[in-house]
């Protein structure tokens, strides 16, 4: 019987060992800047996996030694308000990184809010002007989740150049940014999604196959060529007939980890990557004082 099962690609460990290098700079750089980094969080509502994340985001920049700016808002604050909350922090200079957290309540125009934010603050990487530098290969505030994609096939030496690789997912926070870094890596990137006619046999033809898709265990091991990478980006709750709930990502991890040479595991694979993307940019746009 074959007992064969994947490497796992820890982001666990990889996150720490980011977060570690990023308290050695800061220490470093400090006494030269004469403050810490600083980053804002806006929440809006209540959103409970929001609610989640923004702890998270905020126990790692305790850690590290980054100041936190984070402010929550009552679901029914008004756009204009918002806008003059980021007008203020793009001028406060204690502060280096900004980030809205999504979603946010209907009524407000994410995308427009998201333009307001100075684009040498912009933490996520999600303005067009930071997404116009990764398109142009131009250094800039990379997009979260993807960067931390890159950086962890990167700690595991798995190359890319000249792979075949597939991204199931055309979404602006990782679809499509992970394929221009992907690119730019010199890999060969076929984007698929929903919609992609023969699905399976596109995502077959993967050495890395990226499952971005927002559907629980939609990777099944009929899909994965015999010793891809796979690397799984969903995080999903689903409840079974008991009423448990867990986290699942996109891909069917028990079967799949049968066929992938390696294969991130959901939780402990890429979202807590993100987060310390996070802090990188936070960081990478802090020491921008020390060249000017």
């Amino acid at each position: 019987m074959d007992t064969k099962t994947a490497k796992l690609l820890d982001g666990k460990a990889k996150a720490e060992k980011i977060q570690q290098g990023l308290s050695a700079v800061i220490k470093e750089a400090q006494p030269k800047i004469g403050r810490p980094p600083g980053l804002a969080v806006l929440m809006v509502g209540d959103h409970p996996a929001s609610a989640a994340y923004v702890r998270g985001k905020e126990r790692a920049c305790k850690k590290i030694g980054i100041a936190s700016f984070g402010r929550h808002f009552p679901t029914e604050t008004t756009e204009a308000e918002l806008e003059g909350v980021i007008a203020a922090l793009n001028e406060d200079e204690r502060v280096d990184g900004i980030l809205i957290q999504l979603p946010l309540p209907n009524h407000l125009d994410a995308q427009h809010l998201l333009y307001q934010i100075s684009p040498d603050k912009d933490a996520d990487g999600l303005h067009p002007i930071n997404l116009g530098r990764l398109v142009r290969g131009e250094t800039g505030l990379r997009s979260c989740t993807p960067a931390g994609v890159i950086s962890l096939l990167e700690e595991y030496k798995i190359p890319l150049q000249g792979k075949q690789a597939v991204v199931v997912g055309r979404s602006i926070l990782v679809g499509k940014p992970l394929a221009l870094m992907l690119l730019e890596a010199d890999a060969t990137v076929t984007i698929a999604h929903s919609r992609s006619q023969n699905l399976p046999e596109i995502a077959k033809n993967a050495d890395i196959l990226v499952a971005a898709v927002g559907r629980p265990e939609f990777i099944t091991a009929d899909m994965v060529k015999p010793g891809a990478v796979v690397v799984d980006v969903g995080i999903n709750r689903v409840t079974d007939s008991s009423g448990n709930s867990r986290i699942v990502g996109d891909v069917r991890f028990e079967e799949v980890a049968r066929v992938a040479e390696f294969l991130t595991p959901v939780p402990g694979g890429v979202g807590l990557m993100t987060v310390a993307m996070l802090m990188q940019n936070t960081v990478d746009s802090y020491r921008q004082h020390l060249q000017n």
